[in-house]
């Protein structure tokens, strides 16, 4: 195996700096602090005549922005404080399911302050041991089960402390086209970088690309190397393969296997995040600064990516370098949930000059992405909720209604009111308002349909029904910006790369 740092790289120099202004508009994405609740370090008074003297990860931070090169040699120390391992515990759910120790939240928080120091002083002198993870599965929204991982507490704790300590010197790397579960930034963020760069840019054609099983097939020699890049402390190294390597624990039987990462910990996000700024991010940036003919532009939130470009050969050459980069490092795209498609500001009508229908759609963060216009005629990206994940969740609330059968009136509509307003929150982006009026309506019908079975001869009528729904139903409103004013908000016209 080839040295990681020449194979990763493929010669690629990260020209990540602040000052880039070429960079296309998908990845302006400065000028947002980190939100609240991200470090429980203050710049806190260290002497009455030292004001604002920043703190240890603070500095770490500094160094890593300034020196791109530099690798950390003692980290440790940052993770086995007490206070920060206090601030991860209280930053994790309290009614999540215990791991295969059967810890919960609450047991553990009645002698909180003799676990922590318990558990720092395990990590201090080498003597904390990861447990197997304990297997669980979600549905997904095509109807196939999810696997996840539950592990335990005190590696919950330690994971979270660790991802910390990281994002401190990663978060000065990742690029600016890197969304998914970084500091300050969310979905929206990602769909709002996305919709711009298509209406602003020269994009006329997108690759939806998905990777096949990319959290089961992550190369753990392959990650080692990459954090080796920046993080010379063994120690922390170590900890890191001790959650590679402490295996699933699934009917009773532990699996432990030299690939994949199990989703569900805390350091998960991260470490995909770690392995795909090497493998895709850097390369992509350095592929289009010397490959690319015309235009291309970027969004990734963790496993799922969508590029534009401004010329199919550039499109269908990029798809093909993408395939065997990807076979150097153990990842393969989805064969059913990648393709190349027109769209764009002139798709519709270049379709129709050649007749051949209305442009494609695509979907991408729970959203059909759709070539539309506005009232006066202008192109615009239409963004509706897709239709798997409003099936999905009308399944499930059919589901759970039929389990509160006979619970009061009012805790059932409590419970479908907070469905109503998360959906809302999530999926009410402008020009989406009839498929959000088309959900509450559904969840209207599914209540009085559970209603009526609470009776054989009881009759729900729709009288009766409105004036439920309007009680406990929130009305289906539009709670976010249009792109292009939230995406000038949130860049404050600073530089287009993180």
């Amino acid at each position: 195996m080839m040295d990681a740092r020449r194979q990763s790289h493929n010669s690629v120099v990260p020209t990540n700096g602040p000052n880039k202004p070429a960079e296309p508009g998908a990845e302006a994405r400065e000028g947002r602090e980190l939100v609240k609740g991200n470090s429980p370090e203050r710049n806190a008074l260290r002497t009455q005549g030292r004001e604002g003297a920043p703190s240890a990860l603070e500095r770490v931070r500094q160094v890593a922005k300034r020196e791109k090169t530099q690798r950390f040699t003692a980290l440790l120390h940052h993770v086995y404080d007490v206070e920060r391992l206090r601030a991860a515990y209280l930053a994790l759910k309290r009614e999540a399911a215990p791991g295969v120790d059967g810890e919960t939240w609450q047991h553990y928080g009645e002698a909180l302050e003799a676990n922590l120091h318990d558990l720092a002083q395990r990590l201090q002198r080498g003597a904390y041991r990861a447990k197997p993870v304990r297997r669980a599965y979600i549905a997904k929204a095509d109807g196939r089960q999810r696997p996840l991982g539950v592990p335990a507490l005190e590696d919950k704790i330690v994971q979270r402390a660790v991802t910390e300590v990281l994002n401190a010197i990663y978060e000065a790397d990742f690029l600016g086209f890197s969304y998914g579960f970084r500091p300050g930034r969310s979905q929206h963020d990602a769909l709002d970088a996305l919709t711009v760069a298509i209406c602003t840019k020269k994009v006329n054609w997108v690759l939806d690309a998905d990777i096949r099983a990319f959290f089961d097939t992550l190369d753990h020699g392959w990650l080692v190397k990459f954090v080796e890049h920046r993080v010379a402390d063994r120690r922390i190294v170590r900890l890191i393969q001790k959650w590679l390597t402490a295996g699933v624990l699934e009917e009773g039987q532990r699996h432990v296997s030299e690939v994949g990462t199990v989703q569900g910990g805390s350091i998960s996000p991260l470490l995909a995040n770690l392995y795909l700024h090497y493998v895709f991010d850097l390369w992509v940036h350095h592929w289009r600064q010397t490959q690319a003919r015309g235009e291309v532009v970027a969004v990734r939130f963790a496993d799922d990516f969508v590029l534009g470009f401004q010329h199919r050969e550039d499109a269908e050459r990029f798809l093909a370098a993408l395939r065997e980069r990807f076979a150097q490092f153990g990842l393969a795209l989805h064969p059913d949930k990648t393709r190349l498609l027109e769209f764009g500001r002139f798709a519709a009508e270049r379709r129709q000059r050649r007749k051949e229908g209305k442009p494609a759609t695509f979907n991408f963060l729970g959203f059909t992405h759709i070539c539309g216009k506005t009232r006066d005629g202008k192109f615009t990206v239409v963004r509706h909720t897709m239709r798997q994940r409003v099936q999905a969740k009308l399944k499930a609330v059919a589901t759970e209604l039929r389990r509160r059968l006979h619970d009061p009136l009012g805790e059932v509509g409590a419970y479908l009111r907070g469905v109503v307003r998360g959906h809302c929150q999530y999926y009410g982006v402008p020009l989406n308002t009839y498929a959000l009026c088309g959900f509450r309506q559904a969840i209207g019908r599914l209540w009085r349909q559970a209603l009526a079975r609470r009776s054989q001869t009881a009759r729900v009528t729709w009288a009766f029904m409105r004036r439920v729904i309007a009680q406990w139903l929130p009305p289906a409103r539009v709670c976010h910006q249009y792109p292009l004013q939230r995406f000038a908000v949130t860049t404050q016209g600073k530089s287009r790369m993180r």
